[in-house]
């Protein structure tokens, strides 16, 4: 079984994805921060479970529905075998993400 590691920039997504939604609704709050993590977690038995990014073929997308929207995960793995969760947002935002 593979390693679930969350870098440090993730984590700061989780974060900043939380405080957000807490301003207006600290239960919905809460509740997107778990459906989150708990969406990372086949990723410890299945590392493979997600879609391929078309222009970063090392990175795979998994994708944690919450609401009528969802929380994009995006991962690697190390030559270890180790999944390396790199970045979240939710599908709405705009920008780029790594």
């Amino acid at each position: 079984m593979p390693d679930v590691i969350w870098l440090p920039q993730a984590l700061r997504d989780v974060d900043r994805l939380y405080r957000f939604l807490f301003e207006k609704n600290p239960q919905a709050a809460q509740k997107a921060a778990e459906t989150i993590l708990n969406a990372a977690k086949p990723l410890e038995t299945f590392p493979e479970l997600g879609t391929f990014v078309p222009d970063k073929p090392k990175f795979r997308d998994i994708f944690a529905t919450f609401g009528h929207s969802s929380y994009v995960i995006r991962y690697t793995q190390s030559p270890n075998g180790s999944v390396l969760i790199t970045r979240v947002w939710h599908g709405k935002e705009k920008g780029r993400f790594i």
